[in-house]
């Protein structure tokens, strides 16, 4: 090879620029020159990650309405990011919970009726059916957005007011 266009492949500090074999220096390899001891690592278990020692960028998000999150300083929805300080959470309980006695019930007492009258206890068996949503509107920094959280059960109230008080906690 000539002076003028050197071998880009040849190790460093060759003189004769001979081409290098093998990864590059520093690809996949620990960044210590050949002959020096190996920085210290930290021992991990096959097939586990190595251990993640960097600070979040942008945070973590501490809770979740629906597609509104609420990070540690903003709120971020579909329609923009507001601030979370001075933010103002509204809560609308549209679920309801219907009892109702089962198709099944009704049928189990007309068969059981004529024994001794014992069917008519099937009519006992009760049926909870929870319908609706619970509205969630969040307003800050000008903007407004709401989320409607559909209710599964009559326990997903207090668990969204659990998440929303804690949200009105950090918007203090």
């Amino acid at each position: 090879m000539s002076d003028q266009n050197p071998n880009p492949y040849a190790a460093d500090g060759d003189p004769n620029g001979e081409y290098q074999w093998g990864p590059y220096p520093g690809y996949g390899y620990p960044n210590h020159a050949p002959g020096q001891a190996s920085p210290p690592q930290q021992p991990t278990l096959p097939g586990l990650p190595l251990p993640y020692d960097r600070q979040p960028r942008y945070g973590v998000p501490l809770t979740a309405l629906g597609d509104i999150t609420v990070m540690p300083d903003s709120i971020v929805t579909p329609s923009g990011t507001m601030p979370l300080k001075g933010a103002i959470w509204t809560v609308t309980d549209m679920s309801r919970t219907e009892e109702k006695i089962p198709t099944v019930a009704i049928v189990l007492a007309i068969v059981f009726s004529f024994a001794c009258l014992l069917g008519l206890l099937f009519l006992l068996m009760k049926e909870k059916q929870t319908t609706g949503y619970i509205h969630v509107t969040v307003v800050s920094g000008g903007r407004q957005h709401s989320a409607m959280l559909p209710a599964f059960g009559p326990e997903s109230i207090h668990q969204v007011m659990g998440q929303v008080n804690y949200a009105r906690s950090l918007s203090v």
